[in-house]
């Protein structure tokens, strides 16, 4: 008869085990860790066992784990095994990877600097030491953090919309065809810009350590939201055509200086409060000038995702502001530079400010185009109220904010 005694901790002061016909190739080890955890030091764990082989699975098993174990010469099947502290020698230099979290995280759970050592394990985990260094660039939380992200991320997660269910591709419609070649080439226009909404957070993306868990989740829906729209725009474009419109190097220019900004707040504030947030002011004028239905649901569906990918944009710069002030200095800096930089390039091609004239105009009537015309100016007034109003939001005194604002490219994003 197998006894047991324990002490008053519940720890067994000879314990043993009856693992019965379960070998190691079926989880004997499982049972015997199991066993092992109550086993009170000084004492050692009886193993028994009717498995084949059971006394040679069992010295490799303990080697490896740094357990000592006899083995019975006169009972077969019986054997002792006294713990090692290898396994405790194992976790020695562990460290925990920020605090335990639950659904939300809370200011305490998220380390302000996330360790190199930590690489990709959870948030939380107890990481053992000496593993490797993944090296990545944003481990920083006032880098990259926003106030209450997990907020911002459930929203987004939740606001996820498929092309094929959201747009009715089917409804019928017959435009002028200048009218529809006016569409295709906003639309060919809208692509690229997208293209660079893309893969900005893209390059990103990889550089931000895992801890910061929040932030790569919302990055990558804002990735996947911009695949998205250039899924749609392209499936408007060639409804009716099997041509896309033109690409202007004015307008490459311009996003490749989105492309190559290195500092993420500097490329979050180019691109998604100033870019981006232009953009919406242009999808809200689509919807409201569309020619056809299929277009207004499109521009409607955009502009959505895009208010999302501004206010991301918005909460991580006034979050890192709050910590690093002299990042405003930076932010004008960079928009100044850029207007330098594009100062000889053409901005907005002219096939798609014409474009945008004829959609807001609605025919080819002198009082139309007219007042196509103006509509289109107030578009872009429009556009430079809300960049002002964002940087105002930012700290930016009045006069530097619309200075600033006036400064964008002109090829809106």
């Amino acid at each position: 008869m197998w006894r047991v005694s324990t002490t008053p901790k519940g720890r067994s002061l000879n314990p043993s085990i009856d693992i019965e016909d379960v070998g190691f190739e079926r989880g004997a080890h499982l049972l015997i860790k199991h066993a092992l955890r109550d086993v009170a030091p000084g004492s050692r764990l009886a193993v028994r066992s009717r498995a084949p082989d059971f006394g040679v699975h069992l010295l490799g098993w303990c080697r490896a784990q740094g357990h000592r174990v006899e083995i019975s010469a006169e009972t077969p099947g019986l054997a002792w095994i006294t713990p090692g502290d290898a396994q405790a020698n194992r976790w020695q230099g562990a460290e925990r990877a920020g605090g335990q979290t639950g659904v939300s995280p809370r200011a305490d759970d998220v380390a302000e600097h996330a360790a190199p050592a930590w690489g990709l394990a959870a948030r939380g985990a107890l990481v053992e030491a000496g593993g490797p260094d993944f090296g990545f660039a944003l481990d920083v939380k006032r880098a990259i953090w926003a106030d209450d992200i997990a907020h911002l991320y459930a929203q987004a997660q939740a606001q996820q919309w498929n092309p094929d269910e959201a747009i009715d591709w089917t409804q019928p419609f017959e435009l002028p065809d200048e009218v529809e070649d006016a569409v295709v080439q906003v639309m060919t226009y809208l692509i690229e810009n997208e293209n660079a909404a893309l893969l900005v957070p893209a390059r990103f993306l990889g550089q931000v350590h895992p801890h910061f868990r929040e932030v790569t989740q919302l990055l990558a829906l804002q990735i996947a939201d911009e695949a998205r729209h250039v899924e749609v725009f392209t499936r408007r474009a060639r409804l009716k055509r099997l041509r896309m419109g033109v690409s202007t190097v004015g307008g490459q220019a311009s996003l490749k200086t989105l492309f190559e900004e290195g500092e993420f707040a500097i490329a979050s504030f180019l691109l998604s409060v100033l870019g981006e947030g232009t953009f919406v002011s242009l999808l809200r004028f689509l919807q409201e000038h569309a020619p056809d239905p299929v277009t207004r649901q499109v521009a409607r569906l955009t502009a959505r995702d895009e208010a999302r990918h501004v206010a991301f944009g918005m909460a991580h710069l006034e979050y890192q502001l709050q910590h690093d002030p002299g990042l405003r200095g930076r932010l004008a800096l960079a928009v100044e530079s850029r207007y330098d930089a594009l100062a000889q390039t053409s901005g907005l091609n002219e096939e798609v400010f014409d474009a945008l004239v004829l959609l807001a105009a609605g025919g080819w009537s002198i009082r139309r185009i007219a007042e196509g015309f103006e509509k289109v100016q107030a578009l872009k007034e429009d556009m430079a109220g809300g960049r002002q109003m964002r940087m105002k939001r930012l700290g930016f005194e009045q006069d530097e904010a619309k200075r600033l604002a006036a400064l964008h490219t002109r090829n809106f994003m």
